[in-house]
Order: C-alpha cells, then sequence, then structure tokens
C-alpha cells in the first residue's frame, strides 16, 4: 500500500506589498504659467505650512475644552483657513464672511460693504476671525466692531500675514503667522485682478503686471 503524502496543487498567494500609487498633487505644486509674472517669492510653501502647524497647536492648546467657531474672511482667506483649521485638534464649526474693500485696486480704500454676512448665530460662542492679510487696519477694524454687537464670549484673531509700518488703527491681534515689507503680494489665497489665488507660496508681482496700480 502506497502511504506516501499526496501532493496538492494550492494556489499561491503573493503576500508582498502592493507597488506604490503615484503621488497625488498637491497645493504645494508650483504652478509653472504664472513663473513670468512673479518678481521673487516672500515666503515658501514649506515656511507656510510649518509655520500654520506652530499657530494651529497654539490654538488647539488655547482654546481646549471650548466651542469655537471659525470665521473666515472671503475670498482671500479660504486657502489660509483650510490648512488651518486642519491643524487644530479641536471640534471646530465654520462661517464665513464676504467684504469688499480693494475692488482691482492693491490698495483698500478704506469703505467696506459686506457681500456676504454670517448664518450662524455667534452670542455666547468663542470666535477666531481667519483673514489672509492687515495691511491698514480699516477692514479689520470695521469687522470686529460689527462682530462685537452680536456679543459673542470671545472674539480674537489669527491672521496669516501683518504687514509692517501701515496699520492706520490700533488691532490687538492674538495670533500672526508672518509680518512682511509694506509691498503688493500675492498667493497662497491672496489675488489681483483674481489671479494668483492658488499660488502655493506668498510673493510680489513684477511691475509690469499690475501696470498704472499704485502698490
Amino acid at each position: 500500500m502506497d502511504t506516501s503524502l499526496e501532493t496538492r496543487n494550492e494556489p499561491t498567494v503573493d503576500l508582498s506589498p502592493p507597488p506604490p500609487s503615484p503621488p497625488l498633487p498637491t497645493l504645494n505644486a508650483p504652478v509653472t504659467i504664472h513663473a513670468d509674472d512673479i518678481e521673487r517669492v516672500l515666503i515658501s510653501a514649506d515656511e507656510i505650512q510649518s509655520k500654520i502647524g506652530e499657530v494651529g497647536a497654539r490654538i488647539t492648546g488655547d482654546y481646549a475644552g471650548t466651542d469655537l467657531l471659525l470665521i473666515g474672511v472671503l475670498k482671500g482667506a479660504f486657502v489660509f483657513m483650510a490648512d488651518l483649521s486642519r491643524r487644530i485638534r479641536l471640534p471646530l464649526e465654520f462661517d464665513f464672511m464676504a467684504v469688499s474693500s480693494y475692488g482691482a485696486a492693491t490698495q483698500t480704500s478704506g469703505v467696506v460693504r459686506i457681500l456676504k454676512d454670517l448664518e450662524h448665530e455667534i452670542a455666547g460662542r468663542d470666535v477666531l476671525l481667519v483673514e489672509d492679510i492687515i495691511d491698514s487696519g480699516l477692514t479689520l477694524s470695521y469687522l470686529l466692531k460689527n462682530l462685537r454687537t452680536r456679543r459673542p464670549k470671545s472674539l480674537e484673531v489669527c491672521a496669516l500675514l501683518k504687514k509692517t509700518g501701515v496699520q492706520q488703527v490700533p488691532l490687538d491681534i492674538r495670533y500672526t503667522c508672518f509680518e512682511i515689507p509694506p509691498e503688493f503680494v500675492v498667493g497662497y489665497g491672496l489675488d489681483y485682478g483674481e489671479r494668483f489665488r492658488n499660488l502655493s507660496f506668498v510673493g510680489t508681482l513684477r511691475p509690469e503686471v499690475y501696470g498704472d496700480a499704485v502698490p
């Protein structure tokens, strides 16, 4: 009698890891179509992301246990607010305001119009207003006065950029990522004529791009 074991052809299972997928495009990908328009890069994409991580950690600690509402000022702050919110390790709610004070110019007119108001009631809420850039401070001062009339529990500001030496009104800014010279800048949400918002860095434009407009 043959007592040897019968060999069976078992299917082979490949346990090796799958090949890596191609990297997905990110916000840090260069937008080369605008390369000839940019004079110089003031703040790189890596510097921006590193600083946002630091500020997000500070906000997480400062607002632990609170009911925090982020209010973004459209359109310029939308990129900054999206990245900042993902660095804040707290439950958050979001709302937006849209104002007009620049038009197609490179300097604020000081005349502020609210184009979109809040959808949330902010009475009794901890509110953090997220701004892209502070220069004269006139627009922000108007917004803060407007929001304080709605009786929030607390109201603070987080700004990506603050221009030095140009403020016309006193402001108490709790979180500022970068201070920059009083130059007109674009990128990372900031625009000129609705362009350049999708650049991953903050930079200055060549003078011929904005023509007769005065930065």
